[in-house]
């Protein structure tokens, strides 16, 4: 037997904001808003335990110190990812240099608290 990722959690000062941003992001919807602040997203209609993660976004204030040793990598799935990259950033979405030589295939950004992600190249099957 073996173990699969459920849920990936994140800190965030506004858990609303990120809420929604990744919402839009991953075409999720909010599942779940706890007492403490605490929002839990997924895939419509499915929810926490299907083939995605669900993602909780936790009410904090606690600084970060340093580049994160995670981060959450996307593909585009009915689009290229040119297009996929403007709708992003149109969403809020920030160009970040990590050292980038230009030549990568993918983008790095950051979501509108800072958090970095990557943009791949290949294009993904919706589930």
């Amino acid at each position: 037997m073996a173990c699969r990722i459920s849920e990936l959690v994140i800190d965030a000062e506004d858990p609303g904001r990120l809420a929604a941003f990744w919402c839009d992001v991953l075409g999720y919807v909010e599942l779940a808003r706890e007492g403490d602040g605490s929002i839990q997203i997924g895939p419509p209609g499915v929810g926490f335990g299907g083939a995605q993660p669900t993602l909780v976004l936790n009410a904090g204030r606690n600084p970060r110190l340093g580049k994160l040793p995670l981060h959450i990598d996307v593909n585009a799935t009915d689009r290229d990812q040119d297009a996929e990259l403007a709708r992003l950033l149109a969403l809020g979405a920030v160009p970040v240099d990590v050292g980038q030589t230009g030549e990568e295939s993918w983008h790095v950004l950051a979501d509108p608290e800072g958090n970095e992600f990557c943009l791949l190249r290949t294009q993904l099957k919706s589930i």
